[in-house]
């Protein structure tokens, strides 16, 4: 299926430039999967999707070796040059089809109702406006399509809290690639009209010091079935 031009706007083709970000995110991404668990955490994420997938916010494309053979194909999204480039060398590398592709969350280059499934990996964090690219991700999929989601966000009591929401008015987003700490992805996704499946919240990582990043949520959403 060819690959089209956003139909919310358009969106430049690198429109996300945090190259020191990268660079640090490539190294500390890769150690995470053995130190922190991040590697089971992925397999968990990607368990039995199948047909077409789109992960938004690929990375240095992380993901590609969980992916289970029966998906038919993978269209990643990833905005940043750096990363993008480490994905593409992940993606020879993948056991299924990876396309890698230029593009930002809130206007992805894709026909509607093209995909089966979609992840969200660490990536709800740092687009620039979630309502639109849930929007997207909602126009993307095929009624019933299945969402995967795996992010950080808000947690803790409320000094843990009070320090996530400083954090983002100040240093963090701009020492973190756009990252913010205090967001509500469980909610996001309600809002944006997706059903809610099971879900459950962990610490990352799960053994060690609680940070204002640990807290992370791994599960499922669906788009709803189109009205009879």
């Amino acid at each position: 299926m060819p690959l089209l031009p956003a139909r919310s706007g358009k969106v430049p083709r690198d429109a996300v430039h945090h190259p020191l970000f990268a660079r640090c995110y490539a190294r500390v991404s890769v150690r995470a999967e053995t130190r922190l668990g991040m590697g089971q955490v992925r397999e968990r994420l990607l368990r039995g999707l199948s047909g077409r997938v789109i992960e938004i916010g690929a990375g240095n494309g992380l993901n590609f070796g969980h992916y289970p053979g029966d998906v038919s194909e993978v269209v990643a999204i990833e905005p940043e040059r750096r990363l993008r480039r480490l994905a593409v060398e992940a993606a020879l590398r993948a056991e299924v089809p990876v396309d890698v592709v230029p593009g930002a969350a809130e206007a992805l280059p894709v026909k509607s109702e093209g995909f089966d499934a979609a992840v969200v990996s660490l990536v709800l964090c740092s687009v620039r406006d979630v309502p639109r690219a849930l929007g997207e991700l909602r126009r993307v999929l095929r009624p019933g399509g299945e969402v995967r989601f795996f992010e950080h966000g808000r947690g803790g009591g409320r000094v843990m809290t009070f320090s996530q929401r400083a954090l983002d008015r100040t240093l963090w987003p701009a020492l973190s690639g756009g990252c913010h700490l205090s967001r509500e992805p469980v909610r996001a996704l309600r809002d944006a009209g997706f059903e809610l499946g099971p879900y459950r919240r962990l610490l990352m990582p799960e053994q060690g010091p609680v940070l204002p990043a640990s807290y992370c949520v791994l599960g499922t959403a669906w788009r709803p079935e189109a009205s009879a």
